[in-house]
């Protein structure tokens, strides 16, 4: 199957297929409802709840809705609407038929739904209850494992498993392995037992194990699972008399090479393989206390801009593959934004503030955990400070130009306190740990420096910038770096990134991400996966899988 289909990351719950969303004052249900005739492409049968892109994309959504429009809610029940079935997984039939990068992509966008409720939990207070009131495999069983706590149906027949290996020559793509061990503390021969096992483990045996948190008869399931809703709510801080704020839908202008949002565009030169990426400061008076931030609403600049970023990251990662190389612009007055994150850190207890420093916080770990080179260009006009020098302290590389000392159009960055802190990547290190290995001179060093406006020989000095070539050198030094870097394997660049963004601390979600990366990665290229007797290739045919038995 090709890739040619456009993916549209917007929704709205009026357009779900597959997702039953209502509410019952601090608890809310996302029931699980597949329809599976509506797949996201032709080609396959979403049967036994499974799912592909198009049913993640509305989780997703679903979610942020309950953050933003549904203060009030403080425990989220995940469950299903379909007797005996919670949740079989991926679809098989979607990934057989899928490219290599539709499966990998696929993949990572659900790696990143199900992060977000972990972090949601996290910093949010948002809890989540898996009430498992049937079959759950695989990804089934990830999305579950994702929840702050699991309670299966105890009716002698549903089960918890992921039957990856056995069944289809694969791993669990959503960090069901790791979140196994990492998470759960499932006994390591246990673990293996479970994971080498296509029938599951059901009942006590799997509250045993610690596959589970609970089980209960189906006479008292839908009981235990609001009692236990209720005592995790009991747990959360958010205002039981909050007033949502709607997400309506981004006003996005979609053209052959380009996105225009409000405060983002995207403009891709295809000859250069390249797509350049520019956020614009807020302009105009902004609020400065509470209630005039939840009068602004969607329109309040740290929240739009976080959803227009959010939003085409996702495209250009799934629409536009041959777009190797993202250089990351900024552009307004930089005093703006940091007028902005101050109001943003005096209010940051708020929870509608919390919320959107929430969504920036995702927004970000997506751009660092995308597959594409990034460069940082600060040129006049650049306002990257505070929130938004995030983005080039997530890049790769960092240009800023450096003109005469006379020159007052020289650009200028400038740190401030919401870098050292409340945006940690996936590592929960800040960019600027990561960036200095958490060695105190530096850090100490630059701290020394925030809110001052940095030329490029300050910054290049601190260490904050990668190069700073005065007028002369600058076209021809970005030109040359640009030109260089879409000239290499993408494959090998992205190994290498992944490797280089991630540095020193490791936990369960850069667990998660680099064995995507890395394992499942690999595995899914390989014969004995996807082979024409491949065990992903001949699930449901009746074939059995022919396997090359050299061990690699």
């Amino acid at each position: 199957m090709t890739d040619a289909l456009q993916v549209e990351y917007q929704t709205h719950p009026s357009a779900y297929k597959h997702w039953k969303l209502s509410f019952d004052g601090a608890v809310a249900t996302l029931a699980v409802d597949i329809d599976e005739n509506a797949g996201l492409r032709p080609g396959y049968k979403l049967k036994l709840n499974s799912y592909d892109l198009g049913v993640d994309i509305e989780l997703n959504d679903a979610i942020n809705r309950i953050r933003f429009e549904h203060p009030e809610v403080r425990t989220v029940v995940m469950t299903s609407a379909k007797e005996k079935v919670f949740c079989s997984g991926a679809n098989i039939f979607m990934l057989g038929v899928s490219s290599h990068s539709w499966k990998v992509n696929f993949c990572k966008f659900t790696n990143e739904t199900r992060n977000g409720l972990e972090d949601s939990s996290q910093y949010s207070g948002l809890k989540f209850l898996a009430a498992v009131n049937g079959a759950c495999a695989g990804g089934g069983y990830e999305l579950a494992l994702s929840c702050d706590e699991i309670i299966l149906i105890d009716d002698r027949s549903s089960s918890v498993s992921l039957p990856e290996v056995p069944l289809l020559g694969v791993l669990p793509g959503t960090g069901g392995l790791t979140r196994v061990t990492d998470k759960r503390h499932v006994r390591h021969d246990l673990a293996d037992l479970f994971c080498t096992s296509v029938e599951g483990v059901r009942g006590q045996k799997a509250k045993d194990w610690r596959l589970v948190d609970d089980i209960a008869k189906s006479s008292v399931f839908t009981q235990k699972v609001q009692e236990r809703a209720l005592q995790l709510a009991e747990q959360s801080d958010r205002p039981a008399d909050g007033k949502g704020i709607a997400l309506t839908p981004l006003n996005r202008m979609k053209e052959k090479d380009s996105l225009r949002y409000g405060f983002v565009t995207v403009e891709i030169d295809r000859t250069k393989r390249s797509a350049t990426l520019t956020v614009k400061a807020p302009s105009g008076a902004q609020p400065q206390t509470v209630d005039a931030i939840l009068q602004a609403g969607v329109s309040w600049w740290p929240l739009q801009v976080a959803r227009e970023l959010d939003d085409a990251i996702l495209q250009l990662r799934t629409n536009e593959l041959d777009i190797g190389i993202w250089l990351i612009k900024t552009e307004g007055d930089a005093a703006a934004v940091l007028a902005s994150d101050a109001v943003m850190m005096a209010n940051k207890n708020n929870w509608f503030v919390r919320e959107t420093i929430g969504l920036l916080r995702r927004t970000l770990s997506r751009l660092d955990v995308s597959s594409r080179s990034l460069f940082a260009l600060i040129e006049p006009g650049s306002c990257f400070a505070g929130t938004l020098l995030e983005l080039a302290l997530a890049c790769d590389r960092s240009y800023q130009l450096m003109l005469p000392d006379d020159d007052n159009a020289s650009p200028k960055i400038t740190v401030s306190d919401v870098n050292f802190g409340i945006y940690p990547m996936a590592t929960k290190q800040s960019r600027l740990n990561r960036r200095f290995y958490d060695e105190a001179p530096a850090l100490e060093a630059v701290r020394a420096k925030a809110g001052q406006a940095l030329d490029a020989d300050a910054a290049f000095a601190l260490g904050l910038v990668t190069s700073n070539p005065d007028d002369i050198d600058w076209a021809d030094e970005v030109r040359i770096a640009i030109e260089e870097r879409v000239a290499m394997s993408p494959d090998a660049l992205t190994g290498m990134e992944a490797n280089l963004r991630f540095n020193c601390q490791e936990n369960m979600v850069t667990r998660i991400f680099g064995r995507l990366t890395a394992w499942q990665n690999w595995i899914f290229q390989r014969p004995n996966a996807v082979g024409e007797k491949g065990a992903l290739k001949v699930y449901g045919k009746g074939d059995k899988a022919v396997f090359d038995w050299n061990r690699v």
